[in-house]
């Protein structure tokens, strides 16, 4: 049986809801955020070295990385279901690109956008805040906001030519790009996007979607 580590307000929220798609039987091992820290509990460095989530055991395969558990486990037991498209297809090109571009270049301006907001409330010395505010706001303005709306415009065209990320029908790579999205509207309106917010209604909607969620737990991202 299928093991997936699993951490609150994480990426392993998707793993949950792939294996709820592909209805394959697995057991959730729960970890817990330091509520002051919001780091992931030293436990998980005793499943894998980096000590983050998701990490899922498949057996003898211990496997990190969001990506890479969606690739291997929709080829594993997808294939009869379609969430990986066939090898050698535009929509299979299509969806190895979106597996690799979620978090090799939707998340990063996310996450500094997410990190600079931080830095703006963090508790500091009264003479130091202004400086620190002056900084966030010009790498905000300068770089991390054009950076956000360039690839949520992006992001909200390519939907705009196709229903799903990688052609007609839905994918394991949906699921890999629910993350940012589903981070982008905690950080942008959303509504100003309405393929990405259309898109965040179809998979919100989806009953394994809402399965995962039940035995997954609070999910809230960068609020």
């Amino acid at each position: 049986m299928i093991t997936v580590h699993h951490l609150n307000n994480s990426r392993s929220q998707r793993i949950l809801w792939l294996l709820e798609e592909l209805g394959v039987e697995y057991r959730i091992e729960h970890h817990q955020r330091d509520p002051k820290t919001m780091l992931a509990p030293a436990s998980l460095k005793k499943i894998h070295p980096l000590g983050k989530s998701p990490v899922i055991v498949d057996g003898r395969n211990t496997l990190a990385e969001s990506g890479a558990i969606i690739e291997f486990l929709a080829d594993k037991y997808g294939k009869e279901l379609g969430l990986a498209p066939e090898p050698g297809t535009p929509e299979r090109l299509r969806y190895s690109y979106w597996l690799h571009y979620a978090e090799g270049s939707a998340m990063p301006p996310l996450l500094m956008s997410l990190i600079f907001s931080k830095i703006k409330t963090a508790p500091m010395p009264f003479f130091v805040r202004p400086i620190a505010r002056a900084i966030a706001d010009k790498a905000m303005a300068g770089y991390v906001g054009p950076q956000v709306k360039l690839h949520l415009d992006y992001m909200n065209a390519e939907l705009g030519s196709r229903p799903w990320f990688a052609g007609k029908k839905f994918s394991a790579a949906d699921i890999q790009m629910s993350f940012p999205i589903e981070a982008a509207s905690g950080r942008a309106d959303i509504d100003k996007y309405p393929h990405l917010a259309e898109f965040l209604k179809k998979i919100h909607a989806r009953p394994a979607y809402q399965r995962a969620l039940e035995k997954g737990g609070p999910y809230e991202l960068m609020r």
